[in-house]
């Protein structure tokens, strides 16, 4: 693979952990009783929301992650996260502080994502992948590692969707001859736009309330109607 022509500073890319590893305390913050995480599991979920996305990114490009090539990333990941955590009490009377915070870590690591695979020669639709599987990789990471269900499964304010509507800007506007690191900020911002936008006003993809499974063949009789259990306030 050639040299790309474009590289991610490494501020940039620490500023992305560092911002994930708060984030990630803010979460693990919110787990009380038996499920309450220690100091190494603050640390461990601050990983892999500062990391995940980057280590996803990297791989679907067959590159040996950036992450790995330097001490900084793992100590910005787990510092950013134990400083989350001693300052969780503060951080989370701040609501829209957080909410803005997970927003521009979404655009961040879908813009680095996108940007760093235009580089390496990626046509746009892979590019456009690539950047949205690195802005929710650390979230799926987080949530298959604490076994919950995957967040960007179910129905919720748009995540992955913002994210994808940032890192198409990125690939469009370079294809009309705009600068790779221009569009990523534009991208960024648009990102969390809408993601800000999205939690403010509840807005969410339609929900599959039922799913029903078609009567293939005479002799498999009545196949009965598969119904999720209503939860309250639907």
């Amino acid at each position: 693979m050639t040299e790309p022509l474009f590289t991610i500073p490494l501020w940039a890319d620490l500023l992305g952990v560092g911002l994930g590893g708060v984030q990630g305390a803010m979460f693990a913050s919110g787990f009380q009783g038996q499920r309450r995480l220690d100091w190494l599991g603050v640390a461990i979920i601050g990983i892999m929301i500062g990391m995940g996305g980057g280590l996803i990114r990297d791989i679907l490009l067959g590159l040996p992650p950036a992450s790995l090539k330097s001490d900084w990333y793992l100590l910005t990941a787990t510092g950013a996260a134990l400083f989350g955590m001693l300052l969780a009490g503060i951080f989370n009377r701040l609501n829209k502080v957080i909410v803005a915070l997970d927003a521009v870590v979404i655009g961040m690591f879908g813009a680095f994502g996108t940007s760093k695979a235009i580089a390496f020669g990626v046509p746009p639709v892979p590019a456009v992948f690539i950047g949205a599987c690195a802005a929710v990789g650390g979230g799926v990471l987080r949530d298959m590692l604490m076994g919950l269900p995957v967040s960007i499964m179910h129905v919720g304010s748009l995540y992955a969707v913002a994210a994808g509507a940032g890192c198409t800007f990125i690939v469009i506007g370079n294809a009309f001859g705009m600068s790779i690191t221009l569009a990523a900020v534009i991208g960024i911002i648009l990102t969390a736009v809408i993601r800000i936008l999205a939690v403010s006003f509840d807005v969410s993809l339609p929900e599959q309330r039922r799913l029903y499974r078609r009567k293939v063949a005479a002799e498999t009789g009545m196949i009965p109607i598969i119904k999720t259990p209503e939860e309250p306030g639907r």
